[in-house]
């Protein structure tokens, strides 16, 4: 008989104490149950916070400097990683091959599970060999449990295609896998439905990948103070918003905002550097280009 890998040691797989009776419970006692787990998440993270700083740091400039970062998971964990990555250029104005997400079975995967494909150490080569790693390129593979074999195979895939930086993150506390540089374990716990990582495994995975390209897009350049300078007003909510910004940053009214937007093509942060320098649109683009895409030494220069 061809047995599985016994997976009853895994942190994730264990029963949680306070759940045990939860087929009998009402449903404000199911939600009282959901989000008292969700406090556990929270703490967890936070103690995933040394090991994702590392990661954030090791990365940085050559993310910066032009390197991608790309996910790679299995069901939740890739599903979860291709959300992060198709979120950043609608928010972050970031070419969309820059932040990159990849599901084991593919984008049908995102609807459709296929839960066999996770199953296959060398899964990911293909898709990594198509994207033609390079030294300034980042792999940050996603398994709640920390066990996948598609996900534990890709990190020494990842150095012998381009000898990328590479991260795990882990809600189980596991051997780490060959061609590893950083493991970012987060103590979640025990499910309330025992191995329903989509739960708080999930959520935790969802809160670090948030700051991962969050971070990156910060540190790049792309928020000046707390606002989103970068967005390209390309529909009515986002040129409603590019216009506060730039009426917050360069004291104008909502119809001047406007006047600037247009005359920046719908690039936000090109508008308050012609309003701030008294200048022209191309002008204003090569002094971000001089500065690296930030805006507070524009407005200095």
């Amino acid at each position: 008989m061809n047995l599985p890998p016994d997976r009853s040691h895994i942190d994730t797989e264990q029963r949680h104490q306070a759940s045990a009776g939860i087929h009998d419970a009402s449903v404000e006692d199911c939600l009282a149950l959901f989000h008292q787990a969700d406090q556990e998440v929270v703490t967890a993270v936070q103690q995933a916070q040394s090991a994702l700083t590392a990661f954030i740091t090791a990365i940085e400039k050559d993310f910066i400097g032009g390197g991608r970062l790309i996910y790679l998971g299995a069901g939740t964990s890739g599903r979860l990683g291709v959300l992060d990555a198709s979120e950043a250029p609608p928010t972050f104005c970031v070419a969309p091959d820059r932040i990159i997400g990849i599901i084991a079975g593919g984008d049908k995967s995102l609807r459709t599970s296929s839960e066999g494909m996770e199953d296959d150490p060398n899964g990911a080569r293909n898709e990594l060999e198509q994207l033609q790693l390079t030294e300034k390129d980042s792999v940050l593979g996603i398994a709640a449990g920390g066990t996948t074999p598609y996900v534990r195979g890709a990190f020494a895939i990842a150095k012998e295609l381009g000898n990328a930086h590479t991260g795990f993150i882990s809600c189980a506390q596991v051997e780490e896998p060959e061609g590893l540089d950083h493991m970012i374990y987060c103590p979640t716990g025990a499910e309330l439905i025992t191995g329903s990582t989509r739960m708080k495994a999930g959520t935790a995975c969802k809160l670090l990948l948030n700051s991962i390209s969050t971070t990156l897009m910060i540190r790049s350049g792309r928020v000046y103070q707390n606002l989103m300078v970068d967005v390209k007003a390309s529909n009515a909510k986002l040129r409603d918003r590019a216009a506060r910004i730039i009426s917050t940053l360069c004291d104008v009214d909502r119809e001047a905002a406007f006047t600037l937007l247009d005359e920046a093509d719908g690039q936000c942060k090109v508008a308050i550097v012609m309003q701030k320098q008294n200048c022209d649109e191309t002008q204003a683009i090569t002094l971000l280009e001089k500065h690296q895409g930030h805006l507070g030494p524009c407005i200095d220069d």
